[in-house]
């Protein structure tokens, strides 16, 4: 698969149970080509033990923080790289 993203500022947030031990939500901020076209994008995607699950969206479970701690995360990024 060819690359379509280019990150260039990133964090890392813990994400609570059930989600198993050592999984994280990647934000970032970076390029994304669209139909041949570069846009400034966020991105947020999960990852498990150090490895970024390219093909499975962010999941937030309910009763807890992790979708607040995200959107946190996310003002912070763009707040500091526009």
């Amino acid at each position: 698969m060819a690359k379509v993203y280019y990150p260039e500022a990133a964090a890392m947030v813990p994400a609570s149970p059930p989600h198993p031990p050592n999984t994280q939500y990647r934000v970032s901020i970076g390029l994304e080509t669209w139909g041949g076209e570069n846009h400034r994008v966020i991105k947020v995607q999960m990852v498990y033990n150090g490895k970024i699950a390219d093909r499975r969206p962010p999941s937030y479970p309910v009763g807890n923080d992790d979708h607040m701690r995200v959107a946190e995360v996310i003002r912070k990024i763009i707040s500091r790289n526009s």
